[in-house]
């Protein structure tokens, strides 16, 4: 009998880094007319905009540009349609943003380079609203300035609007053009633990438009998440609050002078219906209709019990009314358009890979149409179905988790099976139940792989995602070694065959789970988060004070940053380690996997320090990836007494 992981499989590393389109947004207008941006991994990774007419024609709408933004650093917004068929876009390169006319057409500049960013544009007038950050000179307390502005597609610059908070984020317009609404925070707040909806009038003046009588409409009081602001058909403010426990849409009315907001649940559940901004540009939500009468809004929901991933459904305003639609998907990105009939979005599911869907709900069902697929997936028969586990943990919550079986045509009943559990980054995100080929490159192979849902994680309410507030390196360790001792006394995993591994901030909870516990028998750390210390003190504006919360403040916390930072606890290893890191790391130095590989090397355990040239936080070049994962592979392999074929032997020291 061939062995777990050794089992003939036609998922390669060459097919995961190659694999397939990054969808990023998209757009659809009454017509059907379909946008949305793609990330094209041939191209280096550039972003490109998309337009798909009635008529079933694909152009590219900007050749050559690619859209990408680095407000907070992490971009998205980046793009927009604008009446009369144009688009506007920002361009990576000098981050300028540009006006395209209609497909094809030149790109004209909109604002100079000079040092200032801009995202999450929304039309408006003879132009653009945009979030402005500005690189050029520091505000409050030596944080960027940012700002509300309007760009004239005329070329004639950006006019401020509004500034003051920290950051700003979702400039929506109402139907008639004349109010806006908003969300801010500052420091040491991130957008998922308080943030502050506002709104103002909007009107042309004489030397261009005017933002009058600004006020805060809701989160003046207390400390509540408000996101995915937005207008309905005829007026009312929607946005997305967790002042229940969980994020839920709700119609906003006038709470008064003090901010306190007058919030109602359109759909009231105990279930997610907002994402984390990690990104400008998000929703969860969109207004179907042409009218003020149409009450009707497309929704993405979480159901109460995680089981079955995320649903795109439509919701009755006034009434309250659930349509249930009947899609096939299971996973959703935080981005859905709708108009007239149409909903626009980007779903998934576990054997579909991402793809640009088209809905018309006009009917009394629904019909979607698959615009733009992310890439070929392999044979059904090669890739698992998720199961849902629910763990106790150490403080008697549930831990969530996604299993994914080892799945073979060939091999259909293993037994218990090596696994492996991925720690997804963040820490505030999730992991979805969608197509991955990583994990298929696993699976296939006969290794089991589990998504873990730690504490802290997204998708099951506040409370959950607060459970690692001053706990980062401990809760999200022991909910993991909660998982893998639930795999073993199930007889799912074979005793003594556990993994872990993650990347970046999971590579942190890997690290950290390597050197505090003795749950796993191998791990993997894909540039590792090793020292928080430094980690607080070089990370950009957005995420400077993130650590307040998740560890302390420093320098009140200063013990606990050394206390917890898996570079201090090296001593604690007890298992093979892989260490992949880029050479050129700004935020995880190379000298730090390399402290990890010394003291693997003094205590005599297996371990591989494998550092590719020319990478940084993140591997980008398609050799890079197929080297790590077959690293990673081999590593497993060696550890676990299996021989993969066609995979290059790893070296072990």
């Amino acid at each position: 009998m061939t062995p777990h992981g050794a089992w003939t499989s036609p998922v390669q590393a060459a097919d995961v880094a190659a694999a397939g389109l990054r969808f990023s947004g998209v757009e659809v207008e009454a017509d059907g007319t379909l946008w949305w941006a793609e990330g094209r991994p041939a191209q280096g990774g550039r972003v490109a905009v998309l337009r798909r007419s009635p008529d079933a024609e694909v152009v590219e709408c900007a050749p050559g540009l690619d859209a990408r933004t680095r407000v907070h650093e992490y971009g998205g917004g980046s793009w927009a349609p604008v009446p009369g068929g144009g688009l506007v876009l920002a361009s990576a390169a000098d981050q300028r943003w540009f006006h395209v006319t209609s497909p094809g057409a030149e790109p004209r500049a909109l604002v100079p380079a000079d040092g200032v960013r801009y995202a999450d544009p929304a039309a408006w007038g003879d132009g653009v609203l945009l979030v402005a950050e500005d690189h050029r000179a520091t505000g409050r307390g030596g944080a960027l300035r940012r700002s509300l502005v309007h760009v004239p597609l005329d070329g004639s610059g950006p006019v401020e609007l509004f500034t003051g908070p920290g950051f700003l984020a979702a400039p929506r317009v109402s139907p008639d053009g004349a109010r806006l609404v908003w969300v801010s925070w500052d420091h040491p707040d991130m957008p998922w633990q308080r943030t502050q909806l506002w709104t103002a009038d909007l009107a042309a003046g004489p030397d261009g438009p005017r933002l009058t009588g600004a006020r805060v409409l809701a989160g003046g009081v207390g400390r509540e998440s408000l996101v995915h602001p937005g207008f309905a058909p005829d007026g009312t403010v929607l946005v997305v609050s967790d002042r229940s426990g969980f994020w839920n849409l709700c119609e906003v009315g006038d709470g008064g002078d003090d901010g306190e907001g007058d919030l109602r649940a359109l759909l009231p559940e105990d279930a997610e219906q907002g994402f984390p901004p990690w990104t400008f540009g998000t929703t969860s939500w969109a207004a179907l209709g042409d009218g003020p009468d149409d009450d009707r809004v497309a929704l993405l929901h979480a159901a109460s019990d995680g089981r079955v991933g995320h649903r795109l459904d439509v919701v009755h305003r006034r009434s309250g009314r659930l349509d249930r639609l009947d899609l096939p998907y299971t996973a959703y990105l935080p981005a859905v358009s709708a108009a007239g009939d149409w909903i626009g979005a980007v779903a998934a599911s576990p054997d579909l890979a991402a793809r640009v869907v088209r809905v018309d709900v006009s009917g009394a069902g629904s019909e979607s149409l698959t615009a733009r697929t992310s890439g070929a997936s392999p044979d059904p028969a090669f890739l698992p179905v998720p199961e849902f586990l629910t763990v106790p943990s150490q403080d008697g919550r549930s831990v969530h988790a996604y299993r994914y079986p080892p799945t073979h045509p060939d091999h259909p009943d293993g037994g218990p099976a090596p696994h492996v559990l991925f720690v997804h980054g963040g820490p505030t995100a999730q992991s979805l139940a969608a197509y991955s080929p990583e994990v298929a490159f696993f699976t296939s192979r006969g290794i089991g792989v589990v998504d873990v849902q730690y504490g802290g994680s997204t998708g099951y309410g506040r409370a959950y995602r607060e459970a690692l507030d001053g706990n980062w390196g401990i809760v999200d360790v022991e909910d993991c070694a909660a998982v893998a001792r639930h795999l073993v006394e199930r007889g799912l995993a074979a005793g003594g065959k556990v993994g872990i591994r993650g990347g970046s901030a999971g590579g942190f909870t890997v690290l950290a789970a390597l050197t505090g516990t003795d749950a796993f028998s191998a791990g993997t750390s894909y540039y590792g988060v090793a020292d928080l210390r430094a980690l607080a003190e070089d990370t950009h504006d957005f995420e400077s004070r993130y650590l307040d919360s998740l560890v302390g403040p420093l320098p009140a916390a200063a013990d606990v940053y050394a206390q917890r930072a898996p570079l201090h606890h090296v001593d604690g290893l007890t298992c093979p380690v892989l260490l992949l890191q880029g050479a050129d790391d700004p935020v995880v130095p190379r000298a730090q996997a390399e402290v990890f590989a010394d003291a693997l090397h003094r205590k005599g355990l297996p371990h591989a320090l494998v550092v590719f040239p020319g990478e940084q936080h993140g591997f980008r070049r398609a050799e890079n990836v197929i080297a790590s994962l077959e690293a990673e592979l081999s590593f497993y392999g060696q550890v676990w007494g299996f021989d993969p074929p066609g995979v290059p032997r790893l070296s072990l020291r």
